[in-house]
């Protein structure tokens, strides 16, 4: 049986983790959840953490409808947990990461800013095999849909992923029969929303963030989830670029 370390970013009593939670284990994963105490949004891949005397901080949940799967609320940021975890600071070691089911979409070149994926990226750089699962809404509505996308999307990778790869997924948040299905895209060359800088002010700088216009990008995640598409893109670790020269500044030290 594949083991399954469940965490996200919206913290331990998300509703989109609890989702994600139920399909692992109906997939037929050992899980385990471990999922910061609190909002850890926009973490990245940070490994920050509250902890006492060298002691990371844990506590034993019991979340509904879960009742048989051990669940710790961890006063750190998603990618910490992940790092940890690939470890086995809970339990034996996972086979994969889970992250999601966010609330609200992770898209384009901004998925560097996100906590859930962030975990998802730090669980593929320790080798493991990653999923992230996205909603478009702050706030999602139709949990069967989500269910359904994920338990489709999950089986695949369980046998199709390679370890050291992410599989992101971004979902619109609407009922099963209006989804028009899955398909593979590009990130957009931004995220989901934009931020616009004001003049400065004494000791004060004017920031407002808006909402993308996510039409102009043919064939983008954004995009095609604005579209009423499941988008699906497969990322890697951190890893070198080939085929840039860099043998001139070495010889200039």
């Amino acid at each position: 049986m594949m083991r399954a370390l469940i965490t996200n970013d919206d913290g331990i009593d998300s509703a989109g983790l609890r989702n994600l939670a139920e399909v692992a284990r109906d997939c037929g994963l050992d899980v385990i959840i471990a999922a910061p105490e609190s909002d850890r949004s926009g973490a990245s891949a940070s490994l920050s953490a509250v902890e006492a005397d060298g002691r990371l901080l844990v506590e034993e949940r019991e979340l509904e409808a879960l009742p048989s799967v051990r669940a710790l609320a961890v006063r750190a940021s998603p990618a910490l947990i992940a790092f940890v975890g690939a470890r086995g600071a809970f339990g034996d070691a996972p086979d994969i990461l889970l992250a999601g089911a966010n609330h609200g979409p992770n898209v384009g070149h901004a998925t560097l800013h996100s906590g859930t994926v962030g975990a998802a990226l730090t669980a593929a750089g320790n080798g493991l095999r990653a999923f992230a699962l996205s909603v478009d809404s702050a706030a999602p509505q139709h949990w069967a849909a989500v269910s359904m996308i994920a338990r489709r999307a999950l089986s695949w990778w369980l046998t199709a992923g390679v370890d050291g790869t992410v599989l992101i997924l971004n979902m619109p948040d609407l009922p099963a029969t209006e989804i028009k299905g899955i398909r593979q895209a590009r990130l957009a060359p931004f995220g989901a929303v934009q931020a616009r800088i004001g003049k400065p002010g004494e000791g004060y700088v004017s920031v407002t963030f808006s909402d993308v216009d996510r039409t102009a990008e043919a064939g983008t995640d954004a995009a095609l989830l604005k579209d009423g598409w499941v988008t699906a893109t497969a990322l890697r670790a951190p890893c070198e670029i080939p085929g840039i020269d860099l043998s001139a500044l070495a010889k200039s030290s």
